[in-house]
């Protein structure tokens, strides 16, 4: 069995001082260690039966695809303001210094659909929670919130009101 820790790459000081970033790109360039991931990121959501697996740009586009892909489901792109044509709803949400805006297609899925989130990190939470309010609007039901990663030192899975499942959870 594969240890998908051992291709995450930690990066110290990483995107400014005293953040330590885990990086997927070493694990995206083993395909075996990909390949885990994907089988049990899809064990992990599987037993829910969601209809829609809803992927934040951009690295959560990654492993939502290849979920959705694996599992037979529908998959949709949470994207930055501009970045989607045609109608869409729009969330905005606070970041550490400033704001940033998440948007989702209109018309692409119907409501009521059950739907997870997946994402290849969870930190403070900031933009699952957006996430979650943006398909809401669009009448989703969002069932759990799935990552790769998560920091649980950062607390995020508190701004949260979905259960959280992740495979890996850093406490320091």
């Amino acid at each position: 069995m594969i240890n998908i820790e051992d291709h995450i790459r930690t990066i110290p000081d990483y995107p400014k001082p005293g953040i330590l970033f885990y990086d997927i790109g070493t694990l995206l360039a083993h395909g075996a260690a990909w390949k885990e991931t994907v089988t049990r990121f899809s064990d992990l959501i599987s037993p829910l039966h969601p209809d829609v697996l809803l992927g934040v740009e951009s690295r959560g586009f990654l492993i939502g695809s290849a979920v959705a892909a694996n599992l037979g489901l529908s998959f949709m792109m949470i994207r930055k303001k501009g970045k989607l044509p045609g109608k869409t709803v729009s969330q905005s949400y606070a970041l550490e210094y400033g704001s940033d805006t998440l948007e989702i297609q209109e018309g692409i899925i119907d409501s009521g659909k059950k739907a997870v989130l997946c994402d290849d990190l969870l930190a403070t939470g900031g933009t699952a929670s957006a996430t979650i309010a943006l398909a809401r609007q669009l009448g989703l039901d969002i069932v759990q919130a799935a990552f790769i990663i998560e920091l649980g030192f950062l607390n995020g899975r508190a701004r949260l009101d979905v259960p959280v499942g992740s495979l890996l959870c850093y406490d320091k």
